[in-house]
């Protein structure tokens, strides 16, 4: 969603804060905007409707010169995209301030303030904000005390970065419920809402807590915790390979590097997690043996794709563990009563691991009385990490595309890694889990044969370019990752798309079948496979337009009317982990034909940090 970055320094800033805006660009927005202290102890503020670009244009013609900034990418909440609702968001000339969240309780702050004749240009809770901190600077004639009083009266989720002219050498900031980090550099230092859009700058972070309020100065960097308590948190070193790995190199978008990535990420996922023929538990956490030996049933609750690797997940911890899991959209489950087992194990899964809804229903979780919650993340430093007491961390370094694909995949293994150190308590045999880590150890290789075929997937994805609905059809564990690929085509190509488990065919869906309805189908050589090929003659018979990814043993001929796509034979546990590679290469370049912007499709945004 929106970011934030800030700068402090001994030099011009504004290129530092552009560059960091560039780097936010996969998060979603609709507009941008950066405000500097000039030499003068002015504020000198620029604000641009649309992309970084434009905002860069116009400070080219009009440049920000300042050694104090911040700037800002907005994704609309409270107010149209316009000019007047970009940030950075003023009270008079001399405070700016930035804003990710949302305020929950600023329409009566706004009458408050005027009522103290305070008049507002925008629709935003921001612009609430800015104003307080003004009413309480005109109070106290000290900046962080006005903040501190400011923040108190807040009810919502944030991350805050506010200067004043008056105090041009520090930054105030703040964090509830959104994500901020404090770049530390070397008589300078910096502010972002993600790590990635200082790497220009630094690679040593400071990951703020809940309720942190911190003071950037050149020199200094000063953190106190909720209580109001002086706190020191770790400095850390970003653990994502450096710049490289948020640049395109030779690929033309972001999503197609991250496809191509999966190979490398799914074996970084499994390094120090598997010995010779059997799995580390205890690279889960200190206290992962004790919390597993007490997991009676599983309760796994996500958003979008992670929501579906979840799925997958239950098949295999029903199947492999024989006890019950629940899968549930976080966005549901928190708004409803549950019923906790005193042996359930609470799962959360999020790329970022700051998704709002995700990190409620943990903090709902903890409070209805669940004894342990687990993480699967890619984010080290991330709420979701800190407030869980194990973690699975993905290690598919940064994705910046919109659409998710090395992220779903490494939580598919980080799943099936949880469910075998769940299984040895429930009978798993040794010899099953030698199985299954063999198969693991083989995924890279396998995946990287999927990849080969990607001249085959384009060349069938022309037969989609002018098609607007297509249907998606799996079985088990591949019914999960049909709605997975129904999901990728949908984001970034805009093509309608549905999924639907094969059996269900005679109960709506075969309605829909025509020759302009694509049905595309996922036909790993398992037990359902018969029953799937009966499925299949039930779209033909219709006329239905059939492309298949089958096991290359499986006896599927090509015939008008269905195209057979071959895939590597591969484990029936670990199946769904790579027939879903096909799909994302199926859907990139459909979108690529359609000409939509892949990286960053309409309407969307990568991390979902508001409700």
């Amino acid at each position: 969603m929106c970011g934030i970055v800030g700068a402090i320094a001994q030099r011009d800033v504004s290129a530092i804060l552009l560059e960091g805006l560039k780097r936010l660009e996969y998060r979603g927005y609709d507009s941008a905007g950066m405000a500097v202290v000039e030499a003068a102890n002015k504020i000198q503020r620029q604000r641009e409707v649309g992309k970084v670009a434009a905002l860069e244009e116009a400070i080219t013609k009009y440049p920000l010169p300042g050694r104090t900034g911040i700037a800002h990418t907005r994704w609309a909440t409270h107010g149209k995209p316009s000019v007047t609702n970009a940030h950075p968001h003023m009270s008079g000339e001399n405070l700016a301030i930035v804003h990710n969240g949302i305020i929950e309780n600023y329409e009566a702050l706004r009458q408050d303030l005027r009522d103290k004749g305070y008049e507002f240009t925008s629709e935003t809770d921001t612009e609430v904000v800015a104003h307080l901190i003004d009413s309480m600077y005109q109070e106290t004639g000290d900046m962080l005390q006005a903040f501190r009083k400011t923040i108190a009266q807040l009810h919502g989720a944030y991350a805050l970065a506010v200067v004043h002219s008056s105090e041009p050498n520090r930054i105030l900031a703040a964090r509830e419920g959104s994500p901020l980090v404090v770049g530390v550099g070397i008589g300078e230092n910096f502010l972002a809402s993600d790590a990635l859009a200082l790497l220009q700058v630094t690679d040593r972070f400071i990951y703020l807590e809940e309720g942190d309020i911190t003071e950037v100065t050149l020199e200094q960097i000063t953190i106190w915790d909720g209580s109001g308590a002086k706190v020191e948190r770790p400095v850390v070193r970003f653990e994502h390979g450096g710049l490289d790995s948020v640049e395109k190199g030779e690929y033309r978008h972001y999503m197609m590097k991250e496809i191509y990535e999966q190979p490398k990420v799914i074996k970084a996922t499994l390094e120090g997690r598997i010995s010779g023929d059997h799995i580390l538990e205890q690279v889960l956490g200190a206290d992962a043996a004790n919390v597993f030996d007490g997991v009676g049933s599983v309760q796994i609750v996500a958003c979008g794709t992670s929501y579906h690797s979840g799925l997958v997940a239950r098949y295999w911890i029903e199947e492999l563990v024989g006890i019950p899991c629940q899968v549930e959209v976080a966005s549901e489950y928190r708004y409803r009563k549950h019923v906790v087992q005193p042996d359930m194990l609470f799962v959360t899964i999020s790329q970022s691991g700051e998704t709002a809804d995700t990190l409620a229903a943990l903090r709902q979780a903890k409070k209805a009385g669940f004894k342990s919650a687990l993480a699967i993340c890619n984010v080290p430093g991330s709420s979701l990490v800190r407030e869980s007491d194990l973690t699975v961390m993905t290690q598919a370094g940064p994705e910046i595309g919109v659409a998710s694909t090395k992220a779903f995949t490494t939580q598919l293994v980080a799943l099936l890694i949880l469910t075998i150190a769940l299984g040895r308590r429930h009978g798993l045999t040794k010899e099953k889990e030698a199985e299954l880590v063999e198969g693991l150890k083989a995924l890279p290789g396998l995946i990287q044969k999927v990849l080969d075929l990607d001249d085959v997937i384009n060349k069938t994805s022309e037969a989609f370019a002018e098609k607007h609905h297509s249907l998606f059809l799996g079985r088990g564990s591949m019914y999960p990752v049909a709605m997975e690929g129904a999901l990728k085509l949908k984001e970034i190509s805009y093509i309608h798309a549905e999924a639907y488990p094969a059996g269900e065919l005679k109960h709506g869906p075969l309605a829909l079948v025509d020759k302009d309805m694509p049905v595309i189908t996922v036909a790993p050589n398992n037990e359902l496979l018969e029953k799937l090929k009966s499925n299949l003659q039930e779209v033909r018979a219709r006329g239905g337009e059939l492309y298949v990814f089958a096991d290359a043993e499986v006896a599927l001929e090509e015939e008008p009317g269905v195209h057979v796509i071959p895939i590597p034979a591969v484990h029936d546990i670990l199946a769904p982990i790579v027939y879903t590679v096909p799909l994302q290469l199926l859907s990139y370049h459909v979108a690529v034909l359609k000409g939509t912007d892949v990286d960053q499709p309409r309407n969307l945004a990568k991390s979902v940090t508001v409700e």
